[in-house]
């Protein structure tokens, strides 16, 4: 063979061995699909219950310094949530859904999905995570996700009473479990999920004809749960409280510290989703009004809450390094307590054994540094109440009376 081609063509195989390592290793990067972040704020109540509340119920406990899932690895977050949903369809709260559990910790929890009596709406829990799903579905067309979110659908489904109403959880209602709950945004995140269904939201192309009949008739009892559940005293319509009874829709207590009241935090966000349909019924509209009324009535001028620094604390639930005060501030923008009492209207709070006082300093450290007695919310819906009212009732500008 002549030397020079000899030798050229052993510079060829040279130069093929060196690149065959560059081809390798970017094969892998070339291949890795990369995702956009998905909301992940659903899931940041449970979580801090999860890293912050103490308790023994739970299957898995929180490691610390164990590093969480990036909010755009989507894929990894999904499958989290899979490995955490019950047979039923519904999952228990209180853990993140981002956090990289050890081997240990997911075999005990597929060892625990059988155990449907701590599946709930509780702290934003199953309606955040069918939502969630629904995404990662429609952005990778994995099957896996289509049918855990399709599961999650039929548990909510199940999980409705006759009267449109859903119980904080399901199956297992005892206690005030069993009442018809808005609080942590249990009924109202529901409804929510159930209307982006409806109004054909991108991410629910997937769901069936089946579904959606079922959901349409789901949302229109939850309707009607909504307006039965409006306190109303003396012909007056007011708004609503955190959880009602799920047979005669009266107020109920929940924890021993939330009573029977009139409540503003979980009413604005229920006024809003009233407030989102289009051609609202009569009914509908008389709600809202009624609502607006109360929140423009109820607010309360002239203060703030400040969070302050306080000796560290060791509690039963929780440790607490700081304390609330209400303080004087003429600048401040109005503000609203998250209970007023029935009848008197009086802004009200409640201690761990159940008294009412009427002072936030009333109330013991851990309850008044641990539980979120004011709340800015129908400052949202005061904010958008011209708009809706001069399209749906423009005859009847509740605030200008």
């Amino acid at each position: 063979m002549n030397k020079n081609i000899f030798l050229f063509r052993h510079i060829i195989f040279l130069l093929i061995l060196c690149f065959i390592p560059a081809i390798n290793n970017a094969q892998p990067e070339s291949s890795t699909i990369k995702y956009k972040a998905i909301d992940i704020s659903g899931f940041m109540d449970s979580a801090h219950h999860w890293y912050d509340i103490y308790g023994d119920d739970k299957v898995i406990t929180a490691l610390p310094n164990k590093p969480r899932y990036k909010p755009e690895e989507i894929t990894e977050i999904a499958d989290n949530i899979l490995l955490f949903q019950k047979v039923n369809g519904g999952w228990p709260k209180n853990y993140d859904m981002l956090a990289i559990l050890t081997d240990k910790q997911k075999e005990a929890v597929k060892k625990s999905v059988k155990d449907t009596s701590t599946t709930t709406f509780d702290n934003g829990t199953t309606h955040s995570q069918v939502e969630y799903l629904s995404k990662v579905y429609t952005a990778t067309h994995d099957e896996k996700y289509k049918t855990g979110c399709l599961k999650g659908i039929d548990f909510i489904l199940s999980a409705q009473y006759s009267n449109g109403g859903w119980p904080q959880f399901y199956p297992n209602k005892a206690g005030y479990s069993k009442f018809i709950t808005f609080n942590d945004d249990a009924m109202m995140g529901i409804m929510e999920v159930l209307q982006h269904i409806l109004k054909n939201n991108p991410e629910y192309s997937f769901v069936d004809n089946t579904h959606r009949e079922k959901i349409q008739v789901a949302f229109n009892k939850g309707l009607d749960c909504i307006l039965r559940c409006q306190i109303k005293e003396n012909g007056i319509l007011y708004s609503w409280c955190q959880q009602h009874d799920n047979v005669n829709f009266r107020p109920r207590w929940g924890r021993a510290f939330e009573p029977p009241s009139i409540c503003n935090g979980e009413s604005a966000e229920i006024v809003k989703l009233l407030m989102s349909l289009d051609n609202p019924s009569l009914e509908i509209i008389r709600s809202i009004q009624g609502a607006v009324k109360w929140f423009n009535n109820s607010k309360i001028l002239g203060i703030k809450v400040k969070v302050i620094s306080a000796p560290t604390l060791v509690y039963k639930w929780r440790t607490s390094s700081t304390d609330r005060i209400v303080e004087n501030d003429p600048n401040a923008p109005p503000i609203w307590t998250r209970f007023y009492e029935l009848k008197t209207h009086t802004p009200m709070f409640c201690t761990r054994d159940s008294k009412t006082v009427y002072s936030l300093a009333d109330v013991e450290r851990e309850r008044r540094d641990g539980y979120g007695w004011y709340t800015y919310a129908p400052q949202e819906v005061l904010d958008i109440y011209p708009e809706w009212q001069k399209k749906w009732a423009p005859d009847q500008n509740i605030l200008s009376k």
